[in-house]
């Protein structure tokens, strides 16, 4: 029979029946009664109360109607300037992505093959509202000055195209995107949902892996249009926002500890699904190679400030950690649609996935941000580090005792 709350028994005994349905209908009443008396007589759970209902004049808004802006990309770990709160209706946002194959050492005497978006790896992250239209122009190929190792004519080799987790249908935009070296294509599609979402190349076989794991991939922030919500349902605004796409290689090694060279992204490529076959990898990195976002690149704060900070992994696990702070909010799975977790110490990401956090700093001082498998932030280099400034409180922090020689009892 089915109980009182959509349970199924399957006792014989009717009494037990009768005894378990009345046990779950006291259980029901007195949840209602904390309820009323928590809330003030709202009997609504919190996580419905958060829960907005979505405005039938945006969702049903003509794409013939809307304004049409271009946004103009920028490397990560940066963003584009974007509005954190919709003030107009949905627009249509055209993007350009341009597919650039070359040749990087990411890390000392260790070179790889990339496919990278806008010549960055992890590719760049465009900023759009629920209920817009993303309009990308992607291109096979770039007239752009690229200061690495290219083929010998500067063109690419293989066909690429992208799949955008956060679109619906057609693989995501990878059944409508396949172009040859020397071509572009123009996918539109309309942001449905509110995250921040993986993309990357998907051509199909073993090239979808092997393209990830050269690099071909980014991610898509998609707000929602009243902007982010905490636990209570007030509005988070963040100073700063800075993107961590960590990327896992399989590079083939010499006995020497370099690694093999090859002409292009085509001889890379049965060597290097070899190595992926061993699903070990040999090199882990934030935003493309050793020393990012640690040397290369300083990321900086100040003591009060809020940073959205967001995480990709397009191939593997990742599990970030702020070394002296916190995820004062957490959106699972960076889908801000659902209720955020509140003072997480470290959070998830699934391969495919993402992760969305913000942290209001409260102390100046170096930290880390990493995955904190350790084996993966130190021994391979899937770290980066945050510069703050802005004073030192005592009150939250403080050497009470200087070291001294130990004493005894």
């Amino acid at each position: 029979m089915n109980g009182p709350i959509g349970r199924t028994f399957s006792f014989g005994d009717a009494h037990v029946t009768q005894n378990l349905a009345r046990l779950s209908l006291a259980r029901l009443s007195l949840g209602v009664l904390a309820s009323i008396a928590l809330t003030g007589c709202d009997a609504d759970m919190p996580a419905t109360r958060w829960r907005t209902a979505p405005d039938s004049d945006v969702v049903e808004f003509a794409r013939g109607d809307a304004e049409v802006v271009q946004q103009a990309m920028v490397p990560p770990p940066f963003l584009p300037e974007h509005e954190q709160v919709a003030t107009t209706p949905p627009r249509v946002v055209q993007i350009r992505f341009e597919i650039v194959e070359r040749e990087v050492e990411i890390a000392p005497r260790v070179f790889v093959w990339q496919m990278a978006f806008n010549n960055s790896v992890p590719g760049p992250v465009p900023v759009v509202f629920q209920w817009d239209w993303v309009e990308l122009t992607l291109v096979n190929g770039t007239d752009m000055e690229v200061d690495f190792r290219r083929t010998e004519d500067g063109t690419n080799q293989m066909a690429h195209n992208i799949d955008f987790h956060a679109s619906t249908g057609a693989l995501g935009g990878g059944a409508l995107t396949t172009v040859a070296p020397g071509q572009e294509v123009v996918l539109t599609w309309r942001a449905q949902k509110a995250g921040f979402f993986v993309y990357h190349c998907a051509p199909g076989g073993e090239m979808v892996p092997y393209h990830v794991v050269t690099g071909g991939n980014g991610a898509i922030l998609v707000l929602p249009r009243e902007g982010l919500r905490d636990g209570y349902g007030d509005r988070v605004e963040y100073d700063r926002a800075f993107y961590f796409g960590e990327q896992d290689y399989y590079v083939p090694m010499n006995a020497d500890g370099g690694s093999r060279r090859f002409s292009g992204f085509i001889e890379q490529m049965a060597p290097m699904i070899e190595v992926m076959r061993g699903l070990k990898p040999t090199h882990i990195a934030f935003n493309g190679q050793y020393g990012a976002l640690t040397t290369d690149i300083r990321l900086e704060a100040e003591v009060g400030e809020t940073v959205l900070l967001l995480h990709s992994q397009a191939n593997n696990y990742s599990a970030p950690h702020l070394i002296g702070g916190h995820g004062d909010w957490v959106w699972p799975y960076g889908k801000f649609n659902n209720p955020p977790l509140e003072g997480l110490e470290s959070w998830n990401v699934v391969p495919g996935g993402t992760a969305a956090a913000v942290y209001t700093f409260e102390q100046e001082g170096v930290y880390a941000y990493l995955n904190h498998n350790l084996i993966k932030a130190f021994l391979y280099d899937a770290k980066a580090f945050i510069h703050v400034t802005g004073g030192w409180d005592g009150d939250i922090m403080e050497q009470s005792v200087a070291p001294r020689p130990m004493s005894t009892r």
